[in-house]
């Protein structure tokens, strides 16, 4: 058996460094460009989607252990779907870009908020344990519980994402005149959408590089087997020891 921190080199702070990248790129794209047309909302979107689906699915084998593997496989194959979904041309519509992102952001939103509030509520529980006797039970894996918070506020912040989009009008438009320029516009609800959207990957940018860059502490020990799934943890490690009961060897 080897340490699972031994075997990989990739860690969490990395998926979401990258994430944080390919979000911010998309905000990047939609602010500097003029046009906030549906075309461009989805091309946008389909790459990040698509980059952010693979960078989840790469992390499953390269990061995470077995028993965590499910919510990056899950978020990264709907996130995957949708991108490839918006990358298709006869959806690169008005009403394509609010179907395909709404329900992207309400799938992938659920589905990482869900994985976090399980990790921190894993993380809540206590077993029973006899003083003296080390608990030779196999504990359900729990990653930290920074990344299971991080999961809870991406989720949230997509699932935002969804109802403000949900309030926005596909048909609104609103003609507005800049007299300085000496020229009309017109406001339409997929601009207010596309710039929506860019809103939305800033902050997600923003709080996972915040979260990938901050110091962490260490992670506990724990063991694979080779074929890769988590083996017993040591009897040594079941039981918690305060430090102020332990009493100097001299």
């Amino acid at each position: 058996m080897t340490s699972a921190s031994s075997v990989r080199t990739f860690e969490v702070r990395h998926v979401q460094i990258v994430r944080a990248a390919f979000a911010a790129l998309a905000a990047v794209m939609i602010t500097f460009t003029s046009d906030h047309s549906a075309a461009v909302g989805m091309a946008v979107f389909s790459g990040f989607a698509i980059a952010t689906g693979l960078v989840l699915l790469l992390s499953v084998w390269l990061v995470y252990p077995a028993g965590r593997r499910w919510p990056a496989a899950a978020v990264g194959a709907v996130t995957l779907v949708a991108g490839m979904v918006g990358g298709l041309m006869p959806l690169r519509t008005v009403i394509g870009f609010f179907v395909v992102v709404i329900a992207w952001a309400v799938l992938s939103g659920v589905l990482e908020a869900l994985a976090g509030w399980q990790g921190l509520r894993a993380r809540t529980v206590r077993r029973e344990i006899v003083p003296g006797i080390a608990d030779a039970r196999p504990a359900a894996p729990v990653g930290p519980r920074s990344e299971s918070r991080d999961a809870v506020v991406v989720g949230a912040v997509t699932l935002l994402l969804a109802l403000a989009l949900l309030f926005v009008q596909p048909a609104y438009a609103l003609d507005y005149t800049i007299e300085e320029a000496h020229q009309t516009f017109t406001l339409t609800g997929v601009t207010i959408g596309v710039g929506i959207f860019g809103g939305y990957a800033a902050i997600v940018a923003v709080y996972l590089a915040i979260a990938g860059f901050s110091p962490r502490a260490p992670l506990p020990v724990t063991t694979e087997s080779p074929d890769g799934a988590l083996a017993a943890p040591r009897a040594d490690a079941a039981l918690r020891i305060d430090p102020a009961d332990q009493k100097d060897p001299a």
